[in-house]
């Protein structure tokens, strides 16, 4: 996504970015894009389509994984596409950037509220305004259905 280029860190602008991980292809399941999502420790862009053909996602400098607490550095961040990009950054009042099992993956955090969340089988998810990006809800509803979901990392 070429606009999303002056907003990730310096040192991955640049490199090339590969497809790891879609629905289309893969299917949808949160176990598929975990096994699929790459190298642990090479970052990746997480995109959305809702059903309403908003479009939205988050980057993160760290592979999508299963953990036991929270992961992820402050270079994440949360963005959409609503017509024109917006980004939310790391506010720094908390260090809750992700955390996934296979029924959930979640982005962002604070008072029980998350700024991207995913289900298990990657048909619904929700964005709410969070403190560890201070994000507007990503997606027309606080609550979504998934159209397709790509994950790209770097080769």
């Amino acid at each position: 996504v070429p606009q999303l280029a002056p907003h990730l860190p310096p040192r991955l602008t640049q490199q090339p970015w590969h497809l790891l991980y879609c629905t289309g292809r893969d299917g949808f399941s949160l176990r598929s894009l975990y096994r699929r999502g790459g190298r642990t420790g090479s970052p990746a862009l997480l995109l959305i389509r809702d059903m309403e053909a908003q479009a939205f996602g988050a980057f993160s400098a760290t592979t999508f994984r299963c953990s036991n607490g929270f992961y992820g550095t402050g270079e994440t961040f949360l963005f959409s596409f609503s017509p024109e990009l917006k980004v939310f950054r790391w506010t720094g009042r908390n260090n809750f950037f992700m955390k996934g099992d296979v029924d959930l993956l979640m982005l962002g955090g604070g008072s029980g509220r998350f700024g991207l969340w995913l289900d298990g089988h990657l048909h619904r998810g929700g964005s709410h305004p969070c403190e560890t990006f201070d994000n507007e809800t990503l997606s027309a509803q606080e609550e979504f259905c998934i159209q397709d979901l790509e994950v790209w990392g770097l080769a």
